[in-house]
């Protein structure tokens, strides 16, 4: 039995990996579970499911949870502060980590899992995106394991030879669904609403991954992911739109095959392909049906309407800090666009003019030179904000 801490509980793909492993009680049992501010939803979360314990940031909601937990007898401890994530991520008893907390709030916590030599699924792309290099370096000094959770690496994953033989690769193909404005009108895209761009055709998800689908940042986040964790070069990852989001990505071979990984758009697939790796274990996931789905269809991404797809190879290819330069900017940017304080427009406008003045930095060698270029480019695009408005 695998003990498990699943870091973003509350979120899609924490809740994804509850229902999973409640399928499985006989393969694992929940060491911890962590949330930032949805507590309540926390709580009902560790009373159904009986983790050892849970963390939280905030110690006013620490105490609430201790109170609560007494009061229906659960024997489940509560962890807060500023290492409590690190600490359930590196706990002794934990064999698994899914490292699903979004954003670069995230990184602390799988450097902390990688160093501590865990066995970590991957959903937060911010990992290698800001810090590529340096959460590799610690998995390898730490005898850390990483298996990709994102639908398309972990299409790409079951796609490639085992025993990470990657002789004969010719390219990798992620397919994104070009979200809800694939076919709008530049005009409707410039002026579109926080409700219709989160409002994504195909996936459920949070709110931020959500917009940034709809720019296709998350895309372009990906092909970043994609060249830290396969070992290719830009040049050798290509993005197709795929509306359907029933072929989740390809591999293609030397000799001319054409390796996909088919199913429906459910997180619970790629979840239970990593929590059961290498067996195959029950998802829960409707079997899907070709006949159907009727037809499958592509087409390459509109490189006018999603600049900010562009903006991402852009960075990758500058071979320094421009993806964490990115990354910072986007949130900022997206915040401010759920705010209501800027357009949707503005996203790839902000984080074009702060990758123009930092993405010539070098790529950090260390986690806190990480956290220093994350915390610059973020107040640079407020800066850009500022001119903006003004």
């Amino acid at each position: 039995m695998k003990a498990i801490t699943v870091l973003g509980a509350t979120g899609s793909i924490g809740l994804s990996t509850l229902d999973v492993v409640a399928r499985h009680p006989e393969r694992f049992r929940l060491h911890a579970l962590s949330a930032h501010s949805r507590i309540d939803a926390l709580l009902e979360l560790a009373l159904k499911y009986r983790p050892r314990c849970v963390a939280v940031s905030d110690q006013a909601a620490a105490e609430r949870l201790r109170r609560q937990f007494v009061h229906h007898g659960a024997a489940i401890d509560v962890h807060s502060g500023a290492g409590a994530l690190e600490a359930i991520a590196s706990a002794p008893e934990v064999d698994l980590v899914m490292a699903a907390i979004v954003g670069a709030a995230g990184l602390p916590s799988a450097i902390a899992a990688a160093r501590a030599g865990k066995c970590i699924l991957l959903a937060n792309k911010e990992a290698l995106v800001m810090a590529g290099d340096v959460f590799l370096r610690a998995c390898r000094e730490g005898g850390a394991s990483v298996l990709p959770i994102d639908s398309e690496h972990n299409a790409v994953f079951q796609c490639l030879p085992a025993a990470g033989n990657r002789g004969g690769i010719r390219r990798i193909l992620l397919t994104a669904s070009g979200g809800p404005f694939r076919q709008a009108s530049l005009e409707a895209i410039e002026s579109a609403t926080p409700a219709q761009a989160v409002a994504h055709p195909r996936w459920n998800m949070g709110r931020k991954i959500s917009v940034d689908s709809a720019t296709m940042l998350n895309t372009g986040l990906e092909l970043i992911e994609a060249h830290y964790l396969f070992g290719v070069t830009s040049s050798s990852i290509e993005v197709l739109v795929h509306p359907q989001s029933i072929v989740h990505s390809l591999v293609e071979y030397v000799d001319g095959s054409v390796l996909a990984q088919l199913g429906n758009p459910d997180m619970r697939t790629p979840i239970a392909h990593a929590l059961g790796y290498p067996d195959r274990i029950e998802s829960g996931v409707t079997p899907l049906d070709l006949a159907a789905a009727g037809r499958l269809e592509f087409e390459p991404p509109d490189p006018v309407r999603f600049p900010c797809l562009r903006l991402a190879r852009q960075a990758l290819e500058s071979a320094g800090g421009a993806p964490c330069v990115l990354n910072a900017a986007n949130e900022i940017s997206v915040e401010a666009f759920l705010g209501g304080r800027i357009r949707f427009g503005d996203i790839a406008r902000i984080n074009e003019a702060v990758l123009d003045e930092l993405g010539g930095e070098r790529a950090a060698q260390e986690v806190n030179a990480v956290i220093d270029l994350d915390g610059r480019a973020r107040r640079a695009a407020r800066q850009v904000m500022e001119r903006q408005a003004s």
